[in-house]
């Protein structure tokens, strides 16, 4: 389809098989530590080599990610799928879709604001579920 380029970016790459939305993203991403290489961080300029994989944490999700070619701009889900491997294990997959299934705290109609007392301790509810 397209020439491969020599020299490809981790963040353009990131960007560009739609891990990210935009590259600034990618490139905050990378600069936080959040994209790894053989458990190391790397910079946005790092260069991607095909055969190479890459954790990258994007909030609460985990992805791994292997290079199976080098893509340089940005294309459709379904051509850019064709540039990598999903090499996510599957307990990290449930582990993100679970988190949608959180508890869900709501207080009586008519109760009025949380007292200092009620917002500690839907703190700590909070934190035990978060913890677990």
């Amino acid at each position: 389809m397209s020439v491969e380029p020599e020299k490809l970016r981790i963040d353009k790459y990131l960007w560009a098989i739609r891990i990210f939305k935009t590259r600034s993203l990618a490139t905050e991403a990378c600069k936080a530590g959040r994209v790894k290489v053989n458990g190391q961080n790397i910079k946005a300029s790092y260069v991607v080599k095909v055969g190479d994989t890459y954790v990258v944490q994007k909030g609460v999700e985990k992805k791994v990610v292997f290079v199976t070619g080098l893509l340089e701009r940005r294309v459709d889900a379904k051509t850019a799928v064709q540039f990598y491997e999903d090499r996510t294990p599957v307990e990290e997959t449930y582990a993100y879709k679970s988190v949608f299934h959180a508890p869900v705290l709501k207080r009586d109609r008519g109760a009025g604001r949380p007292t200092k007392k009620d917002r500690r301790e839907i703190d700590d509810l909070k934190s035990d579920w978060w913890d677990e």
